[in-house]
């Protein structure tokens, strides 16, 4: 940062003040001094010059001296106290003060009052210990009198505690009702032995410091020796402490933003004769206890300091005179490649906001940035210098491009003091070392730090001691030893610190301390020589050719050195002095011209002599073509998310050098040879190219082209060669409205030449796509224009202006267009870019059958799992192999295998094979039997679905999921007698021939399915476990009638379930049915299964005694039931007729038998359901298949008919 005086303002009579405050607000400053002497006092407003004052009021009602001052910024109250304990409030009405309260204790001086944040409360100290707290209107709320001799008050933030602090150097904190909570530890209090407090100051808001502004302190406590304590909190542990080296200290502020405490004091030296002096200065601080700049005031004494509200301006009241002190902030911020990049904290967030604003477009970007430490700009990029989030001292270098995109980055452990940039390369220095990082550019290849191309990328940075010449060798020591530890990264120290460094294209120039400033080559780092300055710089600046440096030294000066001449230790001054500098630029096209700020005025130098100043407070960003580029960094870090949305135009300035005011004012106000006359006294480009400019709009072609070939403009040159050749005077004049970018008349030009072709031409080199096809589509044209294909025009017309939506994201619209052209490729790039796949599909129907771009269509089918689409895709195509391939990507193996058999690409099967067999060998068997399904492979599926179902039998307990098992086995099988006996078109043949392909079919069957019983009879096994559970489940729920008959139909499953199973559950069931012969047949099969020991053997043997030694082994008499065939009699369980051999079907409802026609047959399964339990059931108990497809068998008149049944679901 940097400050400087910029106005005093005297009080009448010589009065001296002693306090001073400025309203952070309303903008109003109080001042009052002695003789009772107030006065409130306004400043213009900053956009007419902030120096004159718009009120001057004087305010009687003090008789002493008046010595506190405090605002009431929220309520627009001022609140004063004098030397004899006289309080006055001051209220404002139309315009002047007015007296609201008076208050006089009469017992002793007030020695302090503060107001709370909200401006609520206000607390009134007296030195005999006495402490009022009253509200806004007036009202005591309480007061005490404390046990303290008190010289200043404060409150916290939130109004919830106050600060006492006493005439004996100590510091009590107390809650806002006035009970005491604590002692503040002063460990500055500590060093400073009795020295009283000189005030207080804890900052109220958070306005700039974000999220993470609990961590930055905020409390500072000052003493009279210039020992200074800073805290976060009251209990803060670890205070940030000061040493100002001031030998008397008077007061001390907060700026409005928190991060800068400006201390004021004096400072004892010796004069010139040896006589002791006091300087009166002012010190500026960060919250971590930085030293930002001192400020030298000439006086005797400062009573009081004060801050703006935009912490830009400083009130000092010293003696009889109020003095003002302009403050330069150093903002994070960069101008380049037309971008102004800067930086600023949200309250909502810990992170920098960086903003990438563009002054042509007005286009915005934003960026976020953890510990973001410093902000360069250069070329075509910028450079963020951050913090990791580590504890180590380790930084990140990430280059940005002019929208906030990373181009590259590096990490590096030097310290990031000072930076400079330039097109190719980022310098960083700290204290003793220098690191220069090429970054990666266009023409970075070509040249680099050492000359070598070295793939690891380190001949793209070197790191160097600043006491040492430059080496590649030490520079990779230094690099490899800290990429390996960078928690331990130790450089050497030297004894002449780096202050300041500037770069251009091939030179580098460090500043050091002792006023020594070292040159070193680029991109080839080497020491080429030093200079002595004879100061100790602060900034410093090469000018465009590296002839010339400029010198800000700490104070402000700036000084012009010569350093052309090499082998000179001390660098030749040039006779340019100038005081109060804070910025400078040089012009990148003219090594003579500079502009530098000073104090609040803009001071453009040629050839060392300064042209009239401009007033200006902006920021430098480009000097280039005779203009100087400024921004109002103030007022956009003043409002920095609203004032470049609200003030667009304002933020960026362009200042004209005299020269080109001059040249502007003689073309047009004087012949065209006088200004030709001054511009060649006074050459350069700019202006040359201004006289060309000025000679075309006069069509004077002679001179445009001379002040072409002095600009060295080729283009220019050939232009006027064109126009000279050309005989029409109009057709010239719209030639040169199109050169000036005036296109609306050159077309108007062209058109009222009947020259509609050239306007045609012209919109097209413009890419105004939808102008040429109004003129296309409007009037007539000529017979040049009749020669052009106008459809062939048109839909390039159409094309372009899709091309146009499409480059800014607008894809309806460029869809739109697109179609109109009928350029289906890009629509069909659009539409994938929207996931508009309804039109993808309807451009399958458009595009003509073998259109390259249908590969790209399919693709995109492919990418999102269309397969169905991607197929068709390529079909049309007429590549059949890249369809097939889709099939097997996207798991779509049945379409796949079928594509492969019209196509007769037979390496699918191998494929499939070698598939499933890796699954398999993965143990992914669910997988696999998908892929076979998918496939169409029903018949493996089946194979391995049986399979799991006897591995789920093996533990006799997932019996439901073996049975889900068996039945998916069995619906696979279905599905492949279905497929294969369906596939045969019968349609128009002959019963022989319809014979022969039945039998073929049949025969590729019998080939397929082989000796394996799961597939023979597929709902065998199925079946069998259903009725397996069925019996339990009967059995369970009392059903021992039912249990019985279903439990005998098991006999025929013992190649599914285990004969032991099967028999033990026949006995049980018939032994709870008290069929006692039954159950004695069941013991005996039990008792000859070989499975069975010895000592089982005997144990079902005694079970066996135990039952029929009590119930003799008969069955109860039960109703006769006959054969449905021969009508031969039967028993109600068998499982077929013991006469005619015919097979008696099972009801998979009860489990029982079925001896009638009038039952249900499922119509995936084909079982039986009795009529009268039909209805209890949606779907089939077997298979879970819908009921409604299924067929009634009845009987009528003896004969058996069937008849489709229909149920309401």
């Amino acid at each position: 940062m940097f400050a400087y005086l910029s106005k005093k303002i005297a009080i009448p009579h010589k009065i001296k003040l002693h306090s001073v405050s400025w309203n952070t607000d309303q903008g109003w400053i109080a001042c009052g001094g002695e003789k009772g002497l107030l006065k409130v006092l306004k400043l213009d407003s900053k956009a007419s010059g902030g120096s004159n004052l718009s009120m001057n009021q004087t305010l009687d009602g003090h008789k002493g001296a008046v010595c506190v001052i405090t605002w009431n910024s929220v309520q627009e109250k001022l609140t004063t106290s004098d030397e004899e304990g006289l309080i006055i409030v001051w209220m404002l009405s139309d315009g002047k003060w007015f007296e609201e309260m008076i208050n006089n204790r009469n017992k002793s001086v007030v020695r302090d009052m503060k107001w709370t944040a909200n401006g609520q409360k206000i607390c009134i100290v007296y030195e005999d210990g006495a402490v009022i707290v009253g509200s806004v209107d007036g009202n005591r709320l309480w007061g005490k009198d404390l046990d303290l001799q008190l010289s200043n008050v404060e409150w916290s933030p939130d109004a919830r505690h106050i600060l006492f602090a006493t005439t004996d150097s100590e510091v009590y904190l107390y809650d806002s009702q006035g009970n005491r909570i604590s002692k503040v530890s002063l460990i500055a209090g500590q060093t400073a032995g009795h020295s009283p407090l000189v005030g207080m100051d804890w900052y109220p808001g958070r306005k700039l410091q974000g999220k993470n502004s609990l961590q930055i302190p905020s409390l500072a406590v000052g003493f009279r020796n210039g020992k200074i304590q800073i805290m976060k909190e009251v209990g803060d542990m670890s205070p940030v402490l000061i040493d100002t080296g001031m030998e008397t200290t008077t007061s001390m502020k907060w700026d409005t933003n928190g991060i800068v405490l400006a201390i004021s004091g004096s400072k004892e030296f010796k004069g010139s004769n040896g006589e002791q002096k006091k300087q009166q200065m002012i010190q500026f601080y960060s919250p971590f206890g930085k030293h930002l700049r001192t400020l030298k005031i000439p006086g005797s004494s400062i009573a009081a300091i004060t801050w703006e509200r935009d912490s830009l301006r400083l009130a000092i009241a010293m003696e009889s005179y109020i003095y003002f002190a302009n403050i330069r902030p150093d903002y994070k911020w960069g101008y380049f490649n037309n971008t102004l990049v800067y930086s600023f904290k949200k309250p909502d967030r810990t992170e920098h906001c960086v903003s990438f604003w563009d002054p042509k477009t007005k286009e915005r970007h934003i960026k976020y940035v953890r510990k973001l430490v410093t902000i360069d700009a250069g070329g075509q990029h910028c450079v963020f210098c951050t913090k990791t989030d580590d504890s180590f001292d380790q930084y990140i270098l990430i280059l940005c491009n002019a929208i906030g995109s990373p181009a590259d980055s590096k990490y590096i452990t030097v310290q990031p003091l000072f930076t400079a940039m330039t097109s190719q390369h980022v310098i960083i220095a700290s204290e003793s070392m220098v690191y220069v990082w090429q970054y990666r550019t266009a023409t970075s290849r070509l040249t680099s730090i050492n000359g070598a191309s070295n793939k690891s990328g380190s001949d793209r940075e070197l790191l160097w001691f600043i006491d040492q010449a430059p080496s590649i060798k030490a520079s990779k020591q230094y690099l490899d030893q800290n990429e390996y530890d960078s928690s331990n990264a130790k450089y050497p120290v030297t004894n002449d610190p780096i202050c300041c460094l500037c770069a251009s294209t091939d030179t580098l120039m460090v500043g050091r301390q002792s006023g020594i400033v070292m040159r070193f080559s680029l991109p080839h780092v080497q020491m080429i020589d030093r200079y002595n300055v004879k100061c100790r710089p602060n900034y410093i600046h090469l000018n465009c050719n590296s002839t010339k440096l400029s010198v800000i030294e700490i104070n402000g000066f700036l000084t012009i050195f010569d350093i052309n001449q090499e082998g000179d230790d001390t660098a030749v001054a040039l006779p340019v002095h100038r005081k109060d500098c804070w910025n400078f630029m040089w012009s990148s096209d003219n090594p003579d011209l500079f502009a530098c700020m000073e104090k609040s005025r803009m001071y453009v130098f040629r050839k060392n002599h300064p042209e009239e100043p401009v007033a200006s407070s902006s920021y430098l960003c480009e000097f280039k073509d005779l203009c100087i580029t400024a921004v109002q960094l103030d007022d956009i870090m003043n409002e920095p998310e609203t004032y470049l949305l609200d003030y667009p135009d304002d933020c960026v300035i362009n200042f004209e050098t005299k020269s080109l005011r001059d040249t502007t004012e003689l073309l047009a106000s004087t012949p065209m040879s006088e200004a030709y006359s001054f511009i060649e006294d006074n050459p350069h480009p700019r202006l040359w190219k201004l006289l060309a400019e000025c000679a075309l709009e006069k069509l004077n072609f002679s001179v445009a082209d001379k002040a072409f070939v002095r600009c060295r403009d080729y283009q220019g040159i050939q232009f006027v060669k064109r126009l000279k050749m050309m005989t029409n005077k109009k057709q010239q004049k719209a030639e040169v409205e199109a050169y000036f970018h005036r296109f609306a008349e050159a077309e108007r030009l062209y058109v009222e030449m009947d020259k509609k072709e050239l306007a045609i031409a012209l919109r097209m080199r413009l890419g105004d796509w939808f102008r040429v096809v109004q003129l296309v589509n409007h009037g007539s044209v000529n017979e040049m224009t009749k020669a052009w294909d106008n459809d062939a025009m048109i839909t390039k017309a159409w094309n372009n202006i899709g091309d146009y939506y499409a480059d800014r994201q607008k894809w309806d619209k460029a869809k739109r267009y697109f179609m109109r052209a009928k350029n289906f490729e890009k629509v069909a790039e659009c539409a994938y870019v929207v996931d508009d796949y309804k039109t993808l599909k309807e451009l399958l129907s458009v595009v003509p059958e073998g259109t390259p771009w249908l590969k790209k269509l399919g693709e995109k089918f492919q990418g999102v799992g269309l397969c169905t689409e991607a197929v068709t895709a390529y079909t049309r195509l007429g590549d059949p192999k890249a369809a097939i391939d889709c099939c097997v990507l996207l798991n779509q193996w049945d379409l796949g295998v079928k594509l492969a058999e019209e196509h007769k690409f037979v390496q699918i099967q191998g494929l499939l094979s070698k598939y499933a067999t890796h699954l398999l060998q993965k143990n992914q068997i669910f997988e696999a039997i998908e892929l076979y399904q998918k496939a169409g492979k029903f018949t493996e599926s089946a194979r391995l679905l049986a399979g799991l179902g006897k591995q789920a039998l093996k533990n006799k307990v997932h019996y439901l999921r073996a049975k889900q098992l068996y039945v998916l086995a069995a619906l696979d099988v279905e599905k492949y007698k279905e497929r294969k006996f369906n596939s045969k078109n019968t349609v128009g043949k002959d019963s022989r021939q319809t014979a022969a392909m039945t039998l073929q079919s049949l025969m590729e069957a019998d080939r397929d399915i082989g000796s394996d019983s799961n597939l023979e009879d597929p709902w065998h096994g199925a079946l069998g476990l259903h009725l397996y559970l069925l019996a339990q489940r009967q059995l369970y729920t009392g059903q021992h009638s039912n249990a019985m008959h279903t439990a005998l139909q098991l006999v025929r499953y013992e190649d599914v379930l285990d004969p032991k199973d099967i028999y033990s559950l026949i006995a049980l069931a018939s032994f709870s049915n008290r069929f006692f012969g039954q159950c004695s047949r069941a013991f005996i099969r039990l008792e000859s299964l070989d499975s069975f020991t010895e000592e089982d053997r005997e144990k079902y043997k005694d079970l066996a005694m135990s039952i029929f030694v009590k119930n003799p082994p008969k069955d109860p008499p039960t109703r006769d039931t006959a054969c449905p065939i021969c009508a031969s009699p039967c028993n109600p369980w068998d499982q077929q007729c013991p006469h005619c051999n015919a097979s008696i079907p099972v009801c998979i409802v009860s489990g029982r038998a079925i001896f009638t026609q009038n039952h249900f047959t499922c119509g995936r399964c084909h079982f039986n359901i009795y009529e009268r339990l039909v209805r209890r059931f949606v779907n089939c108990p077997l298979c879970h298949a819908n009921l409604q497809d299924g067929v009634r068998k009845q009987s009528s008149s003896g004969r058996s008919s069937t008849s489709r049944m229909k149920m309401a679901p």
